[in-house]
C-alpha cells in the first residue's frame, strides 16, 4: 500500500518533467551585434511611402493610416489637435510652410492615442530620411 501511495506522486512528477523543455545552454561571449541597416534593406521609417500628390499642402497636416488606399485617407487640415484624433500606429504628416522640400512625420504610438513615438524628417523629392528615424 505504501509503495502505491508513492507511485502516484512519482508518476505525476515524471510526467510533468517529461513535458517541459530544457533551457538551451548559453554560448560564451556577448550576443552577436544586429546586422547593419544597409544589409536589411529599407524599413518603413527609412523611406517615405506616401505618394507626393497625397502630401498635405505646406503649413497643413494630414493623418496617414498605413494600409488604407490613398483615396481613403483622411483629408489634410490644420495641425491644431490632430495628434489627439490620430489613431494608434498612424502617422501625422506635416509640411512646414517655410521649407516646402521637407515633410515631418510624427509616428503615433502603437497602443496609446495622442502619444508621438518618433519624429522623422524626410526629403519630399526622394523620400529619404534627413533627420530622425
Amino acid at each position: 500500500m505504501r509503495s502505491a501511495r508513492l507511485l502516484v506522486p512519482c508518476t505525476m512528477l515524471l510526467a510533468a518533467t517529461a513535458c517541459s523543455t530544457a533551457p538551451s545552454p548559453n554560448t560564451n561571449g556577448p550576443a552577436p551585434a544586429p546586422a547593419p541597416a544597409a544589409s536589411r534593406g529599407p524599413s518603413t521609417a527609412a523611406t517615405l511611402k506616401i505618394p507626393p500628390g497625397q502630401l498635405p499642402p505646406p503649413g497643413q497636416c494630414r493623418v496617414w493610416v498605413e494600409g488604407l488606399p490613398p483615396g481613403k485617407q483622411p483629408k489634410a487640415r490644420t495641425c491644431s489637435g490632430i495628434e489627439d484624433s490620430a489613431p494608434p500606429s498612424s502617422w501625422v504628416v506635416y509640411r512646414p510652410g517655410q521649407d516646402k522640400k521637407v515633410v515631418h512625420v510624427r509616428e503615433m504610438d502603437r497602443r496609446r492615442v495622442g502619444i508621438v513615438a518618433r519624429v522623422t524628417v524626410y526629403d519630399v523629392q526622394t523620400g529619404a530620411v534627413i533627420r530622425g528615424g
